[in-house]
């Protein structure tokens, strides 16, 4: 898969809310790098720290309220994506997020994600 095409199975899949349907993309050694001051998350590697990252992530929501995902930016071996979220966490109350996701792709497979908020 090119790039585009990457970014176009990613932004179909987050439009539908299937983001484990999106790990399918990764490379079995794929980093996920998060800020240094992340609230809850680190940084991981592999693709089954990735999964756990994220179902981590879904443990800490009580409700979603909304959110969004950008159409794509691609620029070389990167794509970018505007996203935000409206959930109550659990013992945190309701917060919205608005975030940057930059992806890196190489021989047709994500091999890092990064969050910027």
């Amino acid at each position: 898969m090119t790039t585009k095409d990457i970014a176009n199975r990613l932004s179909e899949l987050f439009k539908e809310g299937k983001w484990d349907e999106a790990l399918e993309l990764f490379s079995d050694d794929a980093k996920s790098i998060e800020p240094p001051d992340s609230p809850g998350l680190q940084s991981v590697e592999g693709l089954d720290n990735i999964k756990k990252k994220g179902q981590q992530f879904q443990s800490m929501i009580e409700e979603m309220h909304g959110g969004y995902t950008s159409e794509p930016l691609v620029a070389g071996n990167y794509i970018a994506f505007a996203m935000g979220i409206d959930a109550t966490y659990k013992g945190q109350g309701r917060m919205k997020m608005d975030e940057i996701a930059l992806y890196e792709v190489r021989d047709g497979k994500i091999v890092k994600e990064q969050f910027f908020f």
